[in-house]
């Protein structure tokens, strides 16, 4: 394959990074009395091309199904054993024998989730975790597994006192020296990712007024100016990101990165779930499992390719609370999908998130971020991001110019837009004349990041930018 058909290739199922690509994975909660057993899940999850799982416990008969199926699996401590595995060394020694060295390599176990979301649970178990994921850590070395099995604690966003803009985020106070700073520290020391669960849902559905649906659900939007960093958010889920990376960096603790051990979005909910719809549910995940897989960072960490587990496998028909929370399941539990998401780059290849005009409960208003979101049908412009780096710009000018078809005879020397002669400018002029000959087609102004949708019309010296063929 040239370069050219390679680079249109990624193009289509972008944002894209041309380094390795993210992962994706997902959590099979087992809160529910219909599902299928534990091998037909295995089953299921290779003939969908999952390759990671992660189960809120280390049930004997989910390890067994997993064993010898390549596919890499979380095993959880649940917050009920916080205790125990604290106080006793020989607790943890002995659940890590039982639940994880009687089944290591044979299934694949790279990590454990001491707890999860310790910090909102009820029964006060947050004095015990730091202990806990020490003797944990402890007992995997007495078994010489601390190589290839990483420890970390699954947060809530709760974790934070504020997450807006993303360059303000910061951890609680109350948390800080008691928990967040020992427990980094253990990261660091440990060469472990801090785990993340992650719901632009819950943020939409508390603020449909203020956040515009397709910034929630990753479609194409003019994006949002972070007014402390300057750097432009074109969806919700990297800004949510962003905050937990700044949080960490106001503590000293850049070097760490980040999992995303839940994110999901609902496809039905009670009357005042707003957004809790299965066509937004589809939006939200396809989009996110195209963003993850074919790469790239967050603006803040654009190098950090990120591995995200998606919540949730089934949906749970015992689980308590709004209707909402039986309902994020990816399949019935008669094994067929809810709505149809690939997960793999292959079948990315034939995936466009088509909007429908049911699928938003609140027309979005003004933006936090200051700016007003636009239809695309309207007047609208394709320009480069400057940040994305002169690899992106360049390659995205390249298929623009060649395959893509663009008009480039305005930026070649001597012709009236080759002054100024910067990538940026150049890079700009072939992505709109790309965007307007396609229509102003949704997904056709990403370049792998390197571009995104302006409603006023740019200006680069004499070059004025068309706005359609």
């Amino acid at each position: 394959m040239d370069f050219f058909k390679a680079f249109f290739f990624i193009i289509l199922l972008s944002p894209i990074s041309l380094s390795e690509s993210g992962s994706i994975g997902v959590n099979y909660g087992r809160i529910s009395n219909e599902l299928p057993s534990a091998f037909k899940v295995v089953t299921l999850l290779k003939s969908q091309g999952i390759n990671r799982v992660k189960i809120f416990d280390a049930d004997p008969s989910v390890l067994k199904a997993l064993s010898g199926s390549n596919i890499r699996v979380t095993v959880d401590l649940p917050n009920e054993l916080l205790y125990s595995a604290a106080k006793r060394p020989s607790f943890a020694s002995t659940w890590v024998k039982r639940n994880v060295a009687a089944y290591h390599p044979s299934t694949q176990i790279e990590s454990i989730a001491v707890g999860n979301e310790v910090f909102v649970d009820t029964h006060n178990t947050t004095q015990y975790l730091i202990l806990a994921m020490r003797n944990i850590h402890k007992a995997l070395i007495s078994f010489n597994l601390h190589d290839d099995i990483k420890i970390s604690s699954p947060l809530a966003l709760s974790a934070l006192q504020n997450s807006y803009p993303s360059s303000s985020g910061s951890f609680r106070p109350e948390l800080i020296n008691l928990v967040i700073k020992p427990m980094l520290d253990f990261l660091r020391e440990t060469g472990s990712r801090l785990m993340v669960n992650v719901y632009p849902f819950f943020a939409y559905e508390g603020n449909s007024d203020v956040i515009p649906l397709d910034y929630a659900l990753l479609r194409e939007n003019p994006g949002m100016v972070d007014s402390g960093n300057g750097l432009r958010y074109f969806n919700l889920f990297d800004a949510q990101i962003d905050a937990v990376f700044a949080a960490m960096s106001a503590l000293k603790y850049d070097d760490i990165e980040i999992i995303v051990t839940e994110t999901g979005w609902p496809s039905k909910g009670d009357e005042n779930e707003i957004g809790a719809t299965l066509a937004n549910a589809e939006s939200y995940n396809g989009n996110l499992i195209r963003r993850i897989l074919t790469g790239g960072g967050t603006p803040l960490r654009p190098k950090a390719d990120l591995t995200v587990y998606l919540f949730a496998l089934f949906n749970e028909n015992k689980k308590f609370g709004p209707t909402s929370e039986r309902n994020y399941g990816l399949f019935y539990p008669n094994e067929k999908k809810v709505y149809d998401v690939p997960f793999t780059i292959e079948g990315l290849k034939h995936y466009r998130d088509t909007p429908t005009n049911g699928d938003q409960n609140v027309k979005p208003k003004v933006p936090r971020g200051g700016g007003v979101s636009k239809s695309l049908t309207g007047s609208s412009w394709c320009v480069a991001n400057g940040d994305a780096g002169e690899e992106r710009l360049q390659g995205g000018l390249d298929y623009a110019c060649g395959e893509g078809g663009a008009d480039c005879s305005l930026i070649q020397p001597g012709a009236t837009c080759y002054s100024p002669d910067t990538l940026e400018a150049h890079a700009s002029f072939a992505f709109n004349s790309y965007y307007q000959k396609k229509g102003r087609l949704a997904g056709s102004c990403y370049f792998g990041g390197a571009a995104y949708v302006v409603s006023q019309p740019p200006k680069y010296g004499r070059c004025e930018f068309p706005t359609g063929y």
